[in-house]
């Protein structure tokens, strides 16, 4: 697997943070930048965790279980991964919550850290396929910093000057993403046999 599969994975991860903080931004009078870096900060360390843990719980489940073919196996679950947060994001799109509009001060800490926390879970299921997948965790793990930072700095200042109406597109976006990589990640396995 290239850098090219590994930035599809973590693109996709990456835009569920950039909706949230979208939706946020669409609700704040003034971005406050102290603020904002705190939030890049905390939120990239969550990320950075979530990931770890999750590559850390497939080397785990590869050491514990022996299996005739591990790769295969790895790979199938990498797989239904992929897809399922793929499918995951289009539910969201269709679903299109509406948020109730009004005007805050600042971001509210506590939401923010209510959505991290969630879409930590998610970001622990992509560590465990890149773990199944046998990839470099140095290069994953730059890219997610890199990339949460983005969507977040990029989502509030979306929201703030735009609102939240593009969030259902995104959400497409993403699960296009996890899906081209699982794509990616079948045509390979087909390939090799």
């Amino acid at each position: 697997m290239g850098w090219i599969e590994y930035l599809l994975i973590v693109a996709g991860s990456s835009l569920e943070i950039f909706v949230a903080m979208e939706c946020q931004g669409s609700l704040i009078q003034k971005v406050n930048k102290k603020q904002l870096t705190a939030i890049c900060f905390i939120v990239a360390v969550c990320q950075l965790l979530a990931m770890y843990i999750g590559y850390f719980l497939s080397s785990f489940l590869n050491g514990k279980y022996s299996v005739k073919d591990e790769a295969l196996l790895g790979e199938i679950i990498s797989i239904g991964i992929l897809i399922g947060l793929g499918i995951r994001l289009i539910g969201k799109a269709i679903r299109n919550e509406r948020i109730e509009e009004h005007c805050q001060a600042q971001l509210d800490m506590k939401r923010v850290l209510r959505i991290v926390g969630i879409t930590a879970l998610y970001t622990v299921l992509a560590g465990i396929a890149f773990g199944f997948l046998g990839t470099g965790l140095f290069t994953i793990m730059i890219m997610v910093a890199l990339l949460t930072v983005i969507c977040i700095v990029a989502g509030i200042y979306t929201g703030y000057h735009f609102g939240f109406e593009q969030k259902t597109k995104v959400y497409i976006v993403g699960a296009i993403l996890f899906w081209a990589a699982g794509i990616d990640v079948i045509v390979r396995l087909v390939s090799a046999k």
